[in-house]
This record gives structure tokens, sequence and C-alpha cells, in this order.
């Protein structure tokens, strides 16, 4: 990416390659397609339809979304296959209603039977059905019944005895962010795939309809061996990667393609501190790899054109303040040095460790080709 691309904007300021982005939705997407099976990519990493448009032209088929207006603004869009993959609260049910009666083919979630018996109630109320997915827990990491549990047995009869369509078991292997090995990502891949069809199955020998079996987060998306009974795969950061996808080791350094541009605007020379216009405001305060194989504390500091610093991390964030420096002593500080090497006005991207929680931070991406193309691409907010 050339750098002038870059010189006329203001900091700090979101930066995504499209280049790189493009090239990592290609991979996942024919990783995907070699195991036969659909992918519905996660829009809440970018929050963006320039973003899921490329993704949907590659072969995704449908989204899924983490909130209400994110199926709002997809369906808006023409997107009409959207699984809203968070518990949903009984206060939502009509807003969801709503946008379901508007042609949205919206799937909700649920995890437990008040849930369960909450859409019944509403759905009864309006003369009108939802399909509902069951979300499974297959590595204790957040939410989901437990596939071999009788907790999802009742939940699934709840749900058919009400008359409610069951589109399927959903899980999702978060914890696969906690490890760094291929050995131990597919076997996690593994203990995702054998769960949710373990669900799966129990479901339909006690004669409740189960067709679909969704699994998926970026890390096992991409080291899953087998994807033997599941029908789709969901995954959301590989799109543009970051440092604790870095970390577990599912992408290079070059794959990472948001950044945040900012600007050198002081600096503390006897402390070795380079003072930037971006802190935890723009780069947000997710510290994700903080417990992992290595620490970027809040970002790696690259040269305009993506180059990354040897050596240097930002290593504090106030709301508006980043300080960069040398990480440990991995690079001598001649307080002469800092101010020569990085002068007042020096233009610099922070790779972030979270995108999703960085994207968050801002309005807008400033989207970048290598020649130079730049273009505005807008996100949208809220819940």
């Amino acid at each position: 990416m050339t750098a002038s691309a870059l010189d006329t904007l203001d900091t700090p300021a979101a930066v995504l390659d499209i280049d790189r982005m493009e090239r990592n939705i290609a991979a996942m997407q024919a990783r995907i397609d070699a195991h036969g099976v659909r992918f519905r990519p996660h829009v809440k990493t970018s929050k963006c339809l320039e973003v899921i448009g490329a993704q949907l032209r590659a072969g995704a088929h449908g989204v899924t979304v983490s909130t209400l207006k994110e199926a709002e603004a997809c369906f808006e869009a023409g997107i009409d296959d959207i699984l809203y993959a968070v518990g949903i609260a009984p206060a939502k049910l009509a807003r969801a209603m709503a946008l379901k009666r508007r042609g949205c083919r919206l799937k909700l979630v649920v995890d437990n039977l008040a849930a369960a018996d909450a859409i019944v109630a509403a759905c009864r109320a309006e003369e009108d059905r939802f399909e509902v997915w069951l979300e499974v827990d297959t590595d204790g990491h957040r939410s989901g019944i437990a596939p071999d549990s009788d907790t999802l047995l009742a939940v699934g009869r709840a749900l058919r005895d009400g008359a409610i369509p069951i589109g399927g078991v959903m899980a999702h292997a978060g914890s696969s962010y906690e490890l760094h090995t291929e050995a131990a990502l597919r076997a996690l891949a593994e203990q995702e795939r054998a769960g949710c069809a373990l669900a799966a199955r129990r479901l339909r020998e006690a004669g409740i309809d189960c067709p679909g079996v969704s699994v998926g987060s970026t890390p096992t998306a991409l080291a899953a061996a087998r994807l033997d009974g599941v029908t789709e795969v969901r995954a959301g950061v590989y799109v543009f990667f970051d440092l604790v996808m870095h970390n577990v080791g599912v992408c290079a350094l070059d794959d990472l393609a948001l950044s945040v541009l900012t600007t050198v605007i002081g600096h503390q020379p006897d402390k070795g501190w380079i003072i930037v216009d971006a802190g935890w405001m723009a780069l947000s305060r997710d510290r994700g790899t903080s417990k992992q194989s290595r620490d970027f504390q809040y970002g790696l500091p690259c040269t305009v054109d993506g180059t990354p610093i040897d050596g240097y991390l930002l290593v504090s964030a106030n709301q508006e303040h980043g300080i960069m420096a040398a990480a440990g002593d991995a690079v001598p500080c001649n307080p002469a040095d800092v101010v020569a090497r990085f002068p007042l006005g020096t233009k610099l991207r922070i790779l972030p460790n979270h995108a999703c929680a960085t994207g968050a931070q801002f309005a807008e991406y400033h989207a970048v080709r290598a020649d130079g193309a730049l273009a505005v691409w807008h996100r949208f907010r809220g819940w």
C-alpha cells in the first residue's frame, strides 16, 4: 500500500486494507467449500455492507449477526437470510417480529427453557412463527446447553409442542482463542463438531426435527479436519484478523487487514516515549493478548506503509493519548534517537489486539487498495 494514499487523512482513523481483506475472504471461503458445507459469515466484526457484500460475492450463504441493528441494516440492503446468534431477550421479540413480517428470514437462538417458552407465547399472541436454533455448549466457553443434557430435549420439546420450527443446533468454540498449537486447535474443532452433531442426533432420536448443524469460530473453521454431520460453518474475525488471531497461530502479520492510523504529537525523550493521538478511544481497551504467549500490550506500531516497527509496542493508552516505546530491552533507547526517528507529525499505523473491538470505535473505515485507491465505507453502530 502506498503511504501517499493515507497522507490526507485526519487521525486517528480506521484503515482497511482491501487487498488483504479480499485475500482473507477468499481463503476462508475456499476452506469451507472444500468441506462441502455452507458458510455463514459473522458480520459483527466489520458491521459494514461493503465488507459483507464481498463475503457474499465470494460464496457465503446468509449472514450471522449479534445485534438486531445488524440484522435490520443487512435486511435493508437486501440480505434476508439472517441468524441472530445471541440468546433472545423477551423484550426484543416484538422488534424481531416486526423485522420478520417485513420479509426477513430471521432465525433466533435459545439456550434455556424460559426463553423457549417466551418465544412460544409471543408467537401464539402474534399468530406467527420464528425459526429457532438451539445453542449448544461444546467447550464451556460461554452460553449454550450441554449436548448430552436433559435440558436440550426439554427445550426442543417446548418448541416443538409450541409449533415452533427448529432450524437446528449451533455452537461457538470460543475457547479456541486461548489455544496456540495446530494440534490443540484441530482437537477443539473436532470436539465442537462432535458435540453439536451429538445434540442434533439426540433431538432427532427424540422425535424432534433438527435439520441444521452449525459450528464455528475463526480458529476452528480453519483447523477442522472434517465436518461430518455439519451443514454450515460460521466465522467472523477472519475477515480482518488481529493480533490475538496471530498469537493463536491462524494468520500472519501481513494478513491483518485493519489498522489505526495515528500521528506523533509529542515525546518524552528521557522516558523513551513517543506520544501519538490514538488512545483507547481509538484502539479500545481490549488487551486480549495479555494472557497469550506474546503480549502486544495496546497494539503493534507499523510505518505508514504497514511495515511493523521492530522492537516497539504501544505500551499504554489514555483516552486520547497513546504511548509508544521500546518493548522491554528490545531497542536501545537514546533520547535523541526517539525524536529523530519519530519526529512530530510522523504518521504510523497500529495493528490492533481485537479487530472487532477496535473497529467498534469508529463510524467508518478508510478502505485502501495497494494502488492508492481510497474509499470511505460506513459502519452501522448500536443495538
